[in-house]
């Protein structure tokens, strides 16, 4: 029985052999034209070669790379988006594709690259196809190579003689100069860049992308071979420039919410939102594209903490799919970049090694893991044999322990180590790394930053761009010596005094042991931090003055908290040694006796539940500066407290929460009725005030009329002596 399909493939066979001629002749014309290389050879034929349809047993993908221009042939069924791919065995470096078209041609088709045979990325486009034999230069490597029909030329499918793929094969072809590979075997692996063993002795990149040339020198100069970024984009080109200039390499992160462990940033739903990872995908791919050639790149870091930041975003079940989705969606970030760029490795960072199962579960297509860790790096070791994981690591942050590893201090904040501790964090930091041979493959210590601040002075090698005893460890351990190198000078046994009782406004004693091992003469400073007191990080100028012998008074802020004092000591050599330690500032003592203490308080409002509430008027009066009054968050409100009898007084004092007044007057009454002016301010800075000015009454009001915070009114203590 003859049907019309069998009846249609003889005609076009018999059509096709009347020119067959003419075809080889083009072809061999066209090959004439333009000679190959010498390098390059026929890689596809005998391959395996698949397709996404055949018309038939007898038109399978295999006839299209068997060497036969003349007999055998592919065939697809009769649609567009039809394919054939063939597996080159290894990758190649691929120059050229020749089509030798059957009457049943491609008018659109794309040709296309791919390392896996999943992630493929176009190499040349043709959209005016004329079917005989065309040849295509194209660029690109890849083990995979397909031709993707876009738009058919005919009612038939697509055919082909042959699908002939020339190039240079990785047998043949020499390792690029600056790839970088992760090879060896389960607890003997290695990392090489151009073949050459590579150990990663890194630093967190701190200043300016635009700053890098200044500093580069400096890092070559301590050892660094590697710097780490948290996000790369256009900005990133001059630190890349610099570091290749200088014979640097650069991690290039991507950031990835909720970033930074606390959930920087926002907190994504790795399960549901599409939009949010087809962005990231693409805009990944885009840097990757853009500097996957570039000398300085050593490797692909996608993401910062972000297995551990969830668990701020959710909880339970769905913490555990949010978990298991972004490292799913970690692999589908490896897996593209390593369709676009195969010569550089892709890791993923967390600062939890419980992280790793789900990485190890759900992101297969990582090359390396990576960790941050700092005051129990040396632990990390043995999660890794713990845990029976099947990939090398690299640590990206550690250096000395953080807050969240200290004990408190007296005054109930971590206590900060000092710079001698901070020196030996860093030396044992990198003793453990190195210590884990054939697995842990290097460090990017943290953090080669300049910033001057509470965070700064915890982890900065140079804030302000002064060198610290930690500089100098990290140089000591990635070159080897600081022999010849000017040093630090060194703080030990600083006190405060009252640690715990400083009054506001008023002085307290710091005392320290400064010395500096070189004879350098030294200059000390104080600074003062109110992190802990109100949130502001920054390090400003305290008002002190010398009493010799390294000792210092120096003058309590105005705000209640405990603050962070600092001693910096420097060389004028470019060092600086800095210790610090707490100081409670409390309310200074008021001369004769509180008479509203205990007394009945009334008020406008009071918050019932927010936060540490309910805080009723009754806190304000209560002499304990742990508690508090709070208003609703509106203007304007009162609070009053009754004497219980006429009374004679000559002061307040008024201890704010930092939800305080700007503006406000107060009032003394008899009778809780008639109402006269005491005092008024409308620059009110929400530190302790202290009125002195004296009345006889039984009331006293606070009419409060202007916030200084988008919050309510808050007071720790309403004073008032006698």
């Amino acid at each position: 029985m003859t049907t019309a399909s069998t009846a249609r493939g003889r005609a076009r066979t018999t059509a096709s052999l009347v020119s067959l001629g003419a075809l080889l002749a083009t072809s061999a014309t066209v090959l004439t034209a333009a000679p190959a290389t010498a390098a390059e050879t026929l890689l596809s034929q005998g391959k395996t070669a698949t397709a996404s349809s055949a018309e038939g047993a007898g038109y399978a993908a295999s006839a299209a790379v068997d060497g036969d221009l003349t007999g055998t042939r592919w065939a697809s069924q009769w649609s567009d988006a039809q394919w054939l791919q063939v597996d080159l065995g290894a990758r190649a470096n691929v120059s050229r594709v020749v089509l030798n078209w059957e009457g049943a041609y491609g008018r659109a088709y794309d040709i296309q690259l791919s390392d896996n045979g999943t992630d493929w990325r176009t190499v040349k486009s043709v959209t005016a196809g004329d079917g005989g034999t065309d040849e295509l230069a194209v660029s690109g490597t890849g083990r995979y190579v397909r031709l993707q029909g876009v738009t058919r030329a005919t009612g038939y499918g697509y055919s082909l003689w042959e699908f002939r793929v020339y190039g240079e094969s990785d047998t043949t072809r020499p390792e690029p100069g600056g790839a970088v590979r992760v090879t060896g075997s389960q607890g003997n692996w290695r990392l090489t860049v151009g073949g050459q063993p590579y150990t990663v002795k890194g630093l967190t990149w701190g200043p300016s992308m635009a700053d890098a040339p200044r500093y580069m020198p400096d890092l070559r100069s301590m050892g660094v071979n590697t710097v780490r970024t948290w996000g790369t984009d256009a900005s990133s080109k001059p630190l890349l420039d610099a570091a290749a200039a200088h014979g640097l390499k650069v991690m290039n992160g991507f950031w990835l919410q909720p970033g930074g462990g606390p959930g920087s940033g926002g907190c994504v739903n790795y399960v549901t939102d599409t939009a949010y990872k087809n962005t990231m995908l693409t805009e990944f791919a885009k840097w990757v594209d853009t500097y996957k050639s570039h000398p300085a790149t050593l490797m692909w870091n996608v993401g910062n903490e972000s297995v551990l930041g969830l668990q701020n975003c959710y909880g339970g079940a769905e913490l555990e799919a949010q978990r298991n989705a972004y490292t799913t969606f970690v692999n589908d970030v490896a897996k593209k970049i390593h369709s676009i760029d195969p010569d550089h490795p892709v890791t993923s960072t967390d600062a939890w090694t419980g992280a790793w199962p789900y990485y190890k579960r759900n992101a297969p297509d990582l090359d390396l893991y990576s960790m941050n860790a700092y005051g129990d790096v040396c632990g990390v070791r043995q999660d890794w044999i713990d845990g029976g994981y099947d990939k090398p690591y690299i640590i990206t942050e550690t250096g000395n322990a953080g807050e969240w590893e200290v004990p408190d201090d007296v005054n109930g904040v971590p206590d900060e180590p000092t710079d001698v501790q901070k020196a030996e964090g860093y030396t044992k930091a990198w003793n453990c790394v190195t210590g884990h041979q054939g697995v842990a493959l290097g460090a990017t210590m943290f953090h080669y930053g300049l910033e001057h601040d509470f965070g700064g002075v915890w982890f900065n090698l140079l804030p302000d761009g002064l060198k610290r005893l930690s500089y100098y460890a990290v140089k000591k351990a990635y070159a080897g010596s600081t022999a010849g190198d000017n040093t630090p000078p060194v703080i030990t046994n600083m006190t405060v005094t009252p640690a715990s009782a400083a009054p506001a406004g008023r002085e307290f004693t710091v005392r320290a042991d400064i010395r500096d091992p070189d004879g350098d003469p030294v200059t000390p400073k104080i600074y003062l931090s109110g992190n802990y007191a109100n949130g502001d990080k920054r390090l400003v100028d305290a008002q002190y003055r010398s009493l010799g012998n390294g000792t210092f008074a120096v003058t309590a802020p105005e705000k209640l908290g405990v603050w962070k004092v600092y001693v910096q000591a420097e060389d004028g050599r470019g060092n600086a040694g800095i210790e610090t330690k707490s100081v409670k500032v409390v309310a200074p003592p008021v001369a004769g006796t509180d008479i509203a203490l205990g007394r009945p308080a009334t008020a406008s409002s009071a918050q019932a539940s927010y936060g540490d509430c309910p805080c009723p008027p009754s806190h304000a009066v209560d002499g304990n500066p742990g508690t508090r009054w709070a208003s609703d968050w509106s203007d304007p409100q009162w609070i009053q407290v009754d004497l219980g009898s006429v009374r004679s007084f000559n002061r307040l004092q008024l201890v704010w929460d930092p939800a305080y007044a700007k503006s406000y007057e107060v009032q003394v009454s008899d009778n809780g009725t008639a109402w006269r002016t005491l005092h008024t301010t409308t620059t009110g800075n929400g530190d302790i005030d202290t009125i002195e000015s004296g009345a006889t009454a039984r009331y006293v009001r606070l009419q409060l009329t202007a916030r200084g915070t988008g919050w309510g009114y808050s007071l720790h203590e309403f004073g008032i002596y006698a």
